[in-house]
């Protein structure tokens, strides 16, 4: 069954970039003059862009792009996620466990923060609940989620936070290593100041203690630290590997396979590789599958293809929340 558990609304930093990047999105839906880019142009784009942007994120209209979408690609059930550090209820959990120092990665991440933590949890909530109904009229399960960043120790203040709303699921993710968030292209040059084979071994250690926290239904793109293409001889890392799919097994957690990697960021590589899949599906562990889409023309993007995948690894079922 085609599904799709990992899809964000929106989430900045709001930048032209971000606005160009929406404009795409919209015009894929409503082509404005294709090829032609003259004044009649940027004025029906930037028409379609202020309307987009006075709706807000949490606007009916674009949701119900992602559900045509949706429908294109035959999906019958999506989960649709916002970054916890997209809720400013969250400003004290962050500001305790990244860096947000006077240094200039400090100094980055904090401007950062600024830029993408603009929204209520309570209006997300509210939003996608009301939304549910629509969609499944349309023949599709809407489901609820909420992707949570994992710090050492965070354990206790992520429950309760994560304790306020009644979620459908909730996606464990580690994007931060000594407070630092590894997949900002601002502050990659970090890479360059750590051994690469300790700073893996320090990352599997916190996914590791973000799985056997319970917290989580399903943790997400298990080695997103490759982003930028950053990561030692492969072999090194299979007892990693290992225990990762030992901790998901024995807490009974499932992971996914994401997309996102491999079509928006420079590793063009599924979340996990082929050889930590392997790993993973001869343990036995319980898969998803995700798109990790931003915007509603990325909607189920290779979901099929990693369907089959996991078919060729002998997963049959996709894990559901």
């Amino acid at each position: 069954m085609p599904v799709d558990y990992h899809v964000h609304l929106e989430e900045g930093p709001y930048s032209f970039r971000w606005l160009e990047r929406t404009s795409r999105a919209l015009q894929h839906f409503h082509p404005v003059n294709e090829g032609v880019h003259h004044r009649k142009w940027i004025l029906e784009s930037y028409h379609l862009l202020s309307e987009r942007l006075e709706a807000g994120p949490y606007s009916s209209k674009w949701l119900d792009l992602y559900l045509q979408k949706a429908k294109e690609r035959n999906l019958k059930e999506v989960g649709i996620v916002d970054h916890l550090y997209r809720f400013t209820e969250t400003r004290a959990y962050f500001e305790n466990y990244m860096d947000i120092s006077e240094s200039d990665l400090g100094r980055k991440q904090y401007r950062w923060l600024e830029q993408v933590m603009t929204e209520r949890m309570d209006d997300f909530v509210d939003f996608i609940e009301s939304q549910k109904s629509k969609w499944s009229d349309h023949g599709i399960q809407l489901k609820l989620g909420v992707e949570a960043d994992y710090f050492p120790g965070s354990c206790d203040r992520l429950k309760e936070l994560l304790s306020n709303h009644n979620w459908d699921y909730v996606i464990g993710s580690v994007h931060f290593v000594d407070g630092w968030g590894f997949d900002n292209p601002e502050a990659m040059e970090r890479f360059h100041e750590y051994d690469l084979q300790e700073l893996y071994g320090r990352f599997f250690h916190i996914v590791e203690e973000a799985i056997r926290s319970e917290l989580f239904d399903f943790v997400a793109h298990l080695d997103n630290l490759k982003v930028f293409n950053f990561r030692p001889d492969e072999e090194n890392l299979l007892p990693h590997y290992q225990k990762i799919a030992r901790a998901l097994v024995e807490t009974n957690t499932a992971t996914e396979v994401n997309a996102g990697l491999f079509y928006r960021y420079p590793i063009k590589e599924m979340c996990p590789s082929p050889r930590f899949l392997k790993v993973l599906a001869d343990a036995g562990v319980r898969f998803t599958t995700s798109s990790d889409s931003h915007y509603p023309d990325d909607i189920g993007v290779y979901v099929e293809e990693n369907t089959e995948r996991l078919r060729s690894y002998g997963i049959s079922d996709v894990a559901t929340f």
